[in-house]
């Protein structure tokens, strides 16, 4: 059943105002709707100095994007301990429900979802994101009234059941023992295709194998092409794959995750030993003609942080253009028309490169 939410009154006098809402992943749902008073905070420092207050009433937090920050990623960083941490916090101080702003800069009302983890320690409480115009209407609305919400999700778990990684392979000539994973993760939420979030990593991921396969080369390593299951809510594609290299002994010198979308490629983020880092920032100039303008920072990806954390091996995430990706990320507008062809393709194009680099000259 559907989300719903809607202010019911506002000063005593009753209304039937709608919310654009969706309930967070790993939420549960509380099944007749609550009615409880709003209280609206920008941060849990402000929930804490008010937490006597909090007792019986559904809060609000307003958590936004700063938009000082150039790279979007940092703002999600910020603001996304209010979807994560924001449920169990309110219920440490007897909340019934939750409600927060969408982690997005975008204008339209669009509400988008994503993981929230429970403290077992506290209540599980019903919680739902907005969209951001509704968001901007309920941090008014509290600055100058008294107001009442009722909200009412159906979200449940299911029992596990069995998924899988699709694994290609072309089989190295020289080093076959020497493994480079490339790859993107197959789910996405409910409320959308899942086009950038992560289809464009799994095209990047198929795209970067056929390429390489169609000027008919042979790699000297062995060059995995993995599309990872239960990224989303639980990473068990991903820790997975690198149990079983573990229990294989196998010998993984590189990985490559696509999982930020589909747009103009801008560089690769790192996670790799300095003199490692150093040799592949050294090819910057070879990728520049396709797109690639820096190579200097940290990244990764979270289906191949299980490699790493595992074996040390070297990660990177690549990196396209992120200014639009959160107006879509997790939203019902993460469709294919949103995906640019030519800029889908350049992506793949950047990863083809650089795994080609690295298994011409090695780590």
């Amino acid at each position: 059943a559907k989300e719903d939410a809607r202010v019911v009154s506002i000063d005593g006098k009753k209304i039937n105002r709608a919310l654009d809402v969706l309930a967070l992943g790993n939420s549960l749902g509380n099944g007749k709707p609550i009615t409880a008073q709003v209280i609206a905070f920008n941060s849990f420092d402000e929930m804490e100095k008010r937490k006597d207050e909090v007792k019986g009433k559904i809060v609000y937090f307003n958590h936004s994007f700063d938009p000082t920050n150039i790279k979007p990623f940092v703002s999600y960083g910020q603001t996304g301990v209010s979807r994560r941490a924001g449920p169990s916090m309110a219920a440490k101080y007897g909340a019934v429900g939750v409600m927060i702003r969408s982690l997005t800069e975008s204008t339209a009302n669009d509400p988008h979802t994503g993981s929230t983890a429970y403290n077992d320690s506290f209540p599980k409480i019903p919680a739902i994101a907005m969209g951001p115009r509704d968001a901007d209407y309920i941090w008014e609305l509290s600055k100058q009234s008294s107001f009442s919400v009722s909200m009412k999700t159906s979200a449940k778990f299911l029992p596990d059941t069995i998924g899988h990684n699709v694994i290609g392979e072309l089989r190295g000539t020289t080093f076959p023992d020497e493994i480079i994973t490339v790859g993107g993760h197959l789910d996405s939420w409910d409320v959308n295709e899942g086009a950038h979030d992560d289809g464009a990593g799994v095209v990047h991921t198929i795209e970067v194998m056929r390429a390489l396969k169609a000027i008919g080369y042979q790699p000297k390593r062995t060059i995995r092409f993995v599309l990872f299951a239960n990224e989303e809510n639980g990473m068990r594609g991903g820790n997975k794959y690198a149990a079983e290299a573990k229990e294989k002994g196998e010998k993984h010198i590189f990985a490559l995750e696509s999982d930020a979308g589909g747009f103009t490629p801008r560089g690769f983020g790192f996670t790799a030993p300095k003199d490692k880092h150093d040799k592949m920032q050294a090819w910057l100039p070879l990728l520049k003609p396709y797109g690639t303008e820096d190579m200097s920072g940290t990244g990764g990806g979270a289906d191949i942080g299980p490699l790493n954390r595992t074996f040390g091996t070297p990660i990177a995430g690549f990196i396209p253009d992120p200014q639009r990706y959160f107006d879509l990320h997790h939203a019902r507008t993460d469709v294919f028309e949103n995906v640019n062809k030519r800029e889908l393709l350049l992506g793949a194009v950047n990863m083809a490169a650089l795994i080609y680099l690295v298994d011409k000259y090695g780590l």
